[in-house]
């Protein structure tokens, strides 16, 4: 599953999606809203993007952790619009027949998200607002 959705996302069903008998290990990433950036307080962000569009990237993602890692079980769903401090913004999940296959290709599909796929993030202050390039943070 590799989706863009304005609906609250549903850890649950995203992790279903790749519990398959051959999994031994199943890693999840849940990007969450936090309160602060650029010790700033934030409350609340906005994300957008070209659904279609970036569809195709997280697709295209997948395929490289198959050819990386041999994996094919990998579920990534990403939310748009108004996010509230502590609301899910992007679920992944990956199953691995062995944990440090399914640690990486989960590290690796958030790292690329956040540089290759045409989704925005705008951050809400008390004193404005800014749109966050997407690059990756450690």
């Amino acid at each position: 599953m590799f989706k863009i959705t304005s609906e609250p996302l549903s850890v649950e069903s995203i992790i279903d999606e790749v519990n398959k008998s051959g999994s031994g290990g199943i890693c999840t990433f849940i990007g969450t809203v936090r309160d602060s950036a650029e010790g700033k307080r934030v409350l609340h962000l906005e994300y957008d993007a070209y659904p279609a569009m970036a569809e195709k990237k997280l697709a295209e993602i997948a395929a490289e952790i198959k050819n990386k890692w041999g994996l094919t079980d990998v579920s990534v769903v990403h939310r748009i619009g108004k996010l509230d401090i502590g609301e899910a913004a992007v679920v992944i999940a990956v199953g691995a027949p062995h944990r440090k296959e399914a640690f990486a290709a989960c590290q690796y599909a958030i790292d690329r998200i956040k540089e290759y796929v045409p989704i925005w993030k705008k951050e809400f202050f008390e004193d404005g607002e800014v749109w966050v390039e997407q690059s990756p943070r450690h």
